[in-house]
């Protein structure tokens, strides 16, 4: 039965062999003309390109040279007005500067070595077996003498002279600040502003805590008197209180003295209240989360987990060791003070952390 929807009046598909044949490959174009350069041709243009080259490489080595001098002669800290950005560090301005003309000479003399004195040549490599032969070895060989001959650094001393201290020299802005930027041992962590009758007085309110005031489960975080709030920043300047505030903060919290694993940690605390470092020993975050059903310290960055029952050693997390304790005591009005400094150093841990006379006793 035929198919009512069937065009019988519409073409037939034409046969594949009636087809136009289609080429199986394309015509090779051949390369353009060869364009000579004038240096290729005149002696005092290429003479001309040298010392074009020679002066680049020299400004990029005068560069490398000044931003040494900058980086030991400009203070830090200066600031100064820049048309168009306003306030800006003359500083970082110099050395920004100067390091990236030093990069910028070495570029643009390469660039135009390679564009006026380097060989110009077009050349096509037929597709061949990756492995080489003894003979495809020996002709590289000579390919490479050649372009050594033909680079002309045999004849242009001053060309690799120039080259060779430019790039020699650009070493400095690169190695300097990372030498020079390591800066000191890390000696500051040993040492915090707590000391023997430090009051400690409530972040950022100031307040000074009585002994009977702290109730079983209640925390308090605290900083030694004098490094509080406005009064640290007025007293001391800003950068000082921020220092002070990363490195002096102590979490006080009471707990039960039946559940205190440690014999150390009873006698360097008061009727079961215990004062540890909130800087974490990871990182530095502070350890601010109190769990107070587990008694354990949280820290909010990589969760590192402190157990306040057992001298708040490391439960769970990336820190290696416990926070370090701050013995604590009353004075005569009932006030908690430090009974001591740390004995350990606070924060993060370090490869000179150990020290005669400053570690704990367990």
């Amino acid at each position: 039965m035929a198919n009512p929807h069937h065009d019988d009046t519409a073409p037939a598909m034409r046969d594949d062999a009636a087809a136009p044949a289609r080429s199986e490959t394309f015509q090779n174009p051949g390369l353009p003309p060869h364009v000579p350069r004038r240096a290729d041709g005149d002696p005092k243009a290429a003479k001309r390109a040298e010392i074009q080259v020679v002066v680049l490489f020299t400004l990029s080595a005068l560069a490398s040279i000044a931003f040494v001098v900058a980086y030991f002669v400009i203070d830090p800290d200066l600031k100064g007005y820049l048309l168009g950005i306003g306030e800006i560090n003359l500083f970082h301005l110099a050395i920004g500067v100067t390091m990236g003309v030093s990069l910028l000479g070495i570029g643009l003399g390469a660039i135009h070595w390679a564009k006026t004195l380097m060989p110009d040549e077009e050349v096509v490599e037929q597709r061949h077996p990756q492995v080489s032969g003894d003979d495809d070895r020996e002709a590289v060989a000579q390919t490479l003498s050649h372009g050594w001959r033909s680079s002309q650094l045999n004849r242009r001393s001053a060309l690799l002279g120039s080259a060779g201290g430019a790039l020699g020299l650009f070493a400095l802005p690169i190695v300097l600040p990372v030498i020079a930027g390591l800066g000191p041992r890390p000696q500051g962590l040993y040492t915090t502003n707590w000391a023997e009758g430090t009051l400690l007085r409530i972040d950022p309110s100031g307040a000074a805590i009585r002994a009977g005031d702290v109730t079983q489960g209640s925390v308090f975080h605290v900083m030694p008197d004098g490094w509080v709030g406005h009064e640290a920043v007025e007293e001391h300047g800003a950068e000082e209180a921020m220092i002070a505030k990363a490195k002096d903060q102590v979490i006080l919290v009471r707990l039960d003295p039946s559940l205190i694993k440690s014999q150390k940690q009873r006698e360097w605390g008061y009727e079961g209240i215990v004062a540890y470092s909130k800087v974490c020993t990871h990182v530095g975050c502070p350890v601010a989360l109190y769990e107070q059903q587990t008694h354990h310290l949280l820290c909010p960055c990589h969760q590192s987990t402190f157990d306040m029952t057992d001298d708040c050693n490391v439960i769970f997390g990336p820190a290696k060791r416990a926070l370090p304790q701050l013995p604590i005591t009353v004075d005569g009005d009932g006030y908690i003070v430090a009974a001591g400094p740390f004995r350990e150093p606070v924060g993060p841990s370090f490869w000179e952390r150990e020290r005669p006379g400053l570690m704990g006793v367990e």
